[in-house]
């Protein structure tokens, strides 16, 4: 499949299904950020993509993709993550650089080789982030998991994943000993949409609201 399509299709496939993922469909000023192009770009390229099949596209709603473009996107996203486990627990590279280094293999990697990279990995579930890996047959397994933000007080649970994969970001979770495994607690909430006070495996941490809105855990 990886030879049907160009490199820039399966980008522009798979920044579609990150951000459908998201909130249901991707706005072509997401896209525009996303992927750092210019708006004639994304429009020229969205109009292709729908000719060819590969997306709907509904003025002011946004852009979805066919079972045709799910299906390549998919496959771009299996091996982005198995590439950052690669990256991450054979290469030893942080988590925060993972991402965008594996944004370059995922394009080069055949299926023959990500079957065996599978195998020495030890067929992992979710990525260094915590999320799913597509099975080879496009299919999506992952654990019930909420936003942190609709914990209350003394409430607790496990970190499950990341939903952004922001470098900068990455490194700031890191530093709170925030990523995929990690204890919290909730010790308060702020008033008037104030920052949640956490305790993360035994040590407080303060983070906003728009931040734990995108930390999903498993509650205790």
């Amino acid at each position: 499949m990886a030879k049907e399509v160009s490199i820039a299709t399966e980008e522009y496939l798979e920044g579609i299904y990150r951000l459908q993922e998201k909130s249901g469909a991707a706005r072509t000023s997401e896209l525009v950020k996303l992927l750092k192009v210019a708006p004639g770009t994304v429009t020229n390229t969205v109009e292709r993509l729908e000719r060819e099949g590969y997306i709907m596209h509904e003025p002011y709603k946004g852009v979805k993709l066919t079972e045709k473009g799910r299906k390549i996107a998919l496959r771009v996203v299996r091996i982005h993550r198995l590439s950052e486990r690669l990256l991450t627990d054979i290469l030893h590279v942080e988590w925060d650089k993972a991402h965008k280094a594996a944004c370059k293999l995922e394009h080069a990697i055949t299926d023959d080789i990500i079957k065996n990279l599978e195998k020495v990995l030890g067929h992992p579930k979710t990525c260094p982030h915590g999320n799913p890996i597509p099975t080879k047959f496009g299919e999506l397994f992952e654990d019930k998991s909420e936003p942190l933000t609709n914990l209350n007080p003394r409430e607790e649970g496990t970190m499950a994943k990341i939903t952004e994969e922001e470098p900068d970001l990455l490194q700031y979770l890191a530093t709170l000993g925030l990523k995929p495994g990690a204890h919290i607690e909730i010790m308060e909430k702020a008033p008037f949409n104030g920052p949640i006070t956490i305790k993360v495996d035994g040590t407080n941490r303060a983070v906003s609201r728009k931040l734990a809105s995108i930390i999903k855990v498993k509650k205790s």
